[in-house]
Parts: C-alpha cells; structure tokens; sequence
C-alpha cells in the first residue's frame, strides 16, 4: 500500500496536475480543451493525464472525435483522502474557463467576426454557437425574419445555424415555429470575444 501512496502523490506532486484534477472534479473534458484553459500544449497535457491514469484518479472514454477525460472519484477515497468540493475547485482559481471556446471562436472566424465555416466536431460547433447566441437579447422575442437578419451577420446559411441553434437548445421556438427566443439557460453566458 506504501508504494501505492507514494505512486498516488507523485501524480499529484504538480501544479498543472492539480488544476486537471480541479477542473475534472466539476465536468469532463478533452485533451485540446485542458490544454486550451491551461495554456500547454496538448503533448503535455497527455503526458499529466497518463500519469494521473496510472494511479487511477482519471479514466477516458470515447466522445464523437475525442477521448474525454474524467475524474475517477473512487481511487480519492480508495486512498482515505478526502478532498472537499471546496478543496477541489481552489486548485482551478486561476484557469480561465472560456479560453477554450476563444480559441475556437477565433479559428472559425474572420477578423470581422463573420464564421467562415461551421465546425464538424460538436464541441467546436457549441463554442461557435455559444459566440452567435450572445447577438440575441434575454427576454426578447424574434420572428424568423428577425432571426435571419441577426444570423445572416454571421454565416450565410442561416437555416443551418439556426437550426444549430434550436438543436443545441441555444434558441428556443414556439411550436409554430414562427416565433424564437435566447435560451434562460444561456442568459449568463459571457461574450466570447
């Protein structure tokens, strides 16, 4: 069991290792994401998850293009560590949590803020969308025109990013489909700039 526990601090022993354990305590997420909020290169990123892995406080599964990383919450109290909530989300103070989909938002636009293309991979195309959905005000109500002439600011298809929209549950419509409207849940959104 000592050489368990030794094993299990080694991985612990760094601060970027931290802040991974810290930010898979509140979500899972894929090596191009931690690199991204963490500001390393995704080599190095895969290299701390690896060691993470060994001790078991981290596993992957596959999502669409990419292993998502998640914390392993077993192994913290195989070891009779306990690490409070609290505990978990100090070691993440100093991340910035929208670097991510800033990264994204700038490789899939143009210097005037037009996307140059729809991203294929479901994440990229949430962090395009989450940037798109901030043109919509809280509270107010468009009809499809008024849609449209907000969209079309952004990306020529119109129907294909409203559609994105109202799939990722961004935009909501009324049952007629004539009327849209920002998401409550998207109303605390940040601007992605």
């Amino acid at each position: 069991m000592s050489a368990e526990l030794v094993a299990f601090f080694k991985a612990l022993a760094d601060s970027n290792r931290l802040k991974i354990v810290g930010l898979l305590a509140q979500q899972t997420y894929s090596v191009e994401q931690l690199a991204a909020l963490l500001n390393l290169r995704p080599s190095t990123v895969s290299h701390h998850l690896a060691r993470l892995s060994e001790v078991g406080l981290v596993s992957a599964r596959a999502d669409s293009y990419y292993n998502v990383y998640q914390l392993e919450e077993a192994a913290l109290r195989k070891t009779n560590l306990l690490f409070s909530q609290e505990d978990l989300a100090s070691m993440i103070n100093d991340v910035d949590l929208d670097a991510y989909d800033r990264q994204v938002v700038g490789n899939f636009t143009n210097p005037d803020g037009t996307l140059k293309s729809l991203p294929a991979q479901r994440k990229k195309l949430e962090a395009v969308l989450h940037y798109v959905i901030t043109a919509f005000k809280p509270g107010k109500h468009y009809n499809e025109e008024q849609v449209n002439k907000i969209l079309v600011r952004y990306y020529d298809d119109t129907a294909s990013l409203r559609r994105e929209l109202v799939g990722f549950k961004l935009l909501q419509r009324d049952s007629r489909g004539g009327e849209y409207w920002r998401a409550a849940e998207v109303d605390n959104l940040g601007d992605i700039e």
